[in-house]
């Protein structure tokens, strides 16, 4: 058997999902203090100050926090099936679809969110391992359970899941710098949908 993974924003997207999600489930009367509280965060990554795997948690905790699990669950499934299937690519679904007719397993690796990636794996028959938020009391706290799933951590989550000697061939696809890691792990690679020869 063999081993796909796919970054998810950029890769199977055309566009970022994760900051279309932080809108999609802020209720009106919070985001403006939501902006607010962020505002210096979001200038700090305009200017290149601040990483995008530093800002995402950032961003995720003053949005989360406090949040009711099964409303962010209700809406991420709402987003996952009225949202996403406007900014996947054709290509991305076929070439998952061709992974699957050969027998591979097939992951998505992302610093997106799991309540939506979840979803839309879960529609695909396919797994997951991706930024995940933590809970306590039927809320969320905003805190990232991991870490932000990017760069190195990309790798260590991907083998916390998966033991990588299972697998004959091992293929990535990503799109970002943050990918690069999981794309070093495997046999055949693709960055922008363009195989990448070591």
């Amino acid at each position: 058997m063999n081993l796909a993974l796919f970054d998810f924003d950029g890769t199977i997207t055309e566009q970022d999902t994760y900051t279309k999600f932080l809108f999609y489930v802020t209720p009106k009367r919070r985001l403006i203090i939501t902006l607010l509280l962020a505002s210096p965060f979001i200038a700090l990554y305009k200017l290149g100050l601040l990483k995008p795997s530093k800002t995402r948690p950032l961003l995720s905790r003053i949005v989360f926090w406090n949040s009711s699990v099964a409303d962010i669950t209700r809406l991420a499934r709402s987003f996952s099936e009225q949202y996403l299937p406007s900014v996947i690519r054709a290509e991305a679904l076929a070439k998952i679809e061709w992974h699957k007719a050969q027998g591979d397993e097939v992951y998505v690796v992302s610093a997106s969110l799991g309540p939506y990636i979840s979803c839309w794996c879960l529609s695909k028959d396919i797994k997951w391992v991706c930024s995940e938020l933590e809970t306590k009391n039927n809320k969320l706290t905003g805190r990232y359970v991991s870490g932000d799933c990017s760069l190195e951590n990309k790798v260590s989550a991907i083998k916390r899941q998966v033991n990588l000697s299972d697998f004959k061939t091992i293929y990535a696809y990503g799109d970002t710098a943050e990918d690069m890691p999981m794309l070093a792990l495997a046999h055949e690679k693709y960055f922008n949908w363009q195989r990448v020869i070591d």
